[in-house]
C-alpha cells in the first residue's frame, strides 16, 4: 500500500485525489510542511512525499504522473499526441498558476520576514488573472482533454482552490462551474480529510 505524507489539504491533496480516482488504496501519514515528521521523509520538509515500498518520492506532479502511468488511467500513452497536449496543460498550470500562487505564499508567510516583498502581490494577481483566462480557453468540453478526465484536471482544480483560499481573483462562471463539478466527484470527498488534524 502506498503512503502519502502531508496534511491532505496542501499539495498532497493532488496525490490522494489521484489515488482515489484510480481506486488504489493508500494511507495518509499526517505531516505539516516543514514539520519534523515531514523532514523525516524529505529533508527539505516539503510535502507531499509518496512512500512506495522502501523508497520515497517527492514533487506532487511527478508523483501524479507516475501513478497515472503505473495504473493506466487519468492519462494517455507516452509518445501520443494526446499525451503531448495533456503534458502541455500540466506545464502551463505549473508555470502560470502554481508558481504564481507559491510565490504569493512565500512573500506572505513562508519566507523569513526580511525576505518578503508585500508589494509583489498586485503583480501576481495580474498574472493569475491572465492565467485564468488562458485556462478557460484550454477547456475542450467537460475537462481539459474533452470528455476524458486526467491528472491535468486534478492539478487545475487544486490551483483554483488555492487561488480562492489565497483571496485571488474569482474565476469566471465557466471555471467556477468546472471547479464545482470536479469537487462534486465522490473521489474528491474521499480524498479530503477532516478539517481537524488527528490528535
Amino acid at each position: 500500500m502506498y503512503k502519502v505524507v502531508g496534511t491532505g489539504r496542501d499539495r498532497s491533496l493532488r496525490v490522494t485525489w489521484t489515488l482515489e480516482e484510480l481506486g488504489v488504496p493508500y494511507e495518509l501519514v499526517f505531516a505539516r510542511p516543514m514539520s519534523d515528521e515531514a523532514k523525516a521523509h524529505n529533508p527539505t520538509g516539503k510535502v507531499p512525499v509518496l512512500i512506495d515500498g522502501d523508497r520515497t518520492f517527492t514533487d506532487s506532479v511527478a508523483i501524479m504522473t507516475f501513478l497515472a502511468d503505473k495504473h493506466g488511467a487519468l492519462t494517455f500513452a507516452p509518445g501520443t499526441h494526446d499525451r503531448l497536449v495533456m503534458d502541455g496543460h500540466m506545464h502551463f498550470l505549473l508555470e502560470e498558476m502554481d508558481s504564481v500562487l507559491w510565490t504569493a505564499a512565500k512573500h506572505k508567510f513562508v519566507n523569513p520576514e526580511d525576505r518578503r516583498v508585500a508589494d509583489v502581490k498586485p503583480v501576481l494577481e495580474w498574472e493569475y488573472d491572465r492565467a485564468l483566462a488562458r485556462l478557460e480557453g484550454r477547456l475542450q468540453g467537460p475537462y481539459l482533454m474533452g470528455d476524458t478526465l486526467t491528472i491535468a484536471d486534478i492539478l487545475a482544480v487544486h490551483c483554483l482552490n488555492w487561488g480562492f483560499s489565497a483571496k485571488f481573483s474569482k474565476p469566471s462562471p465557466v471555471l467556477l462551474d468546472y471547479s464545482k463539478r470536479m469537487r462534486a466527484r465522490p473521489s474528491y470527498d474521499r480524498a479530503l480529510p477532516p478539517a481537524d488534524p488527528p490528535a
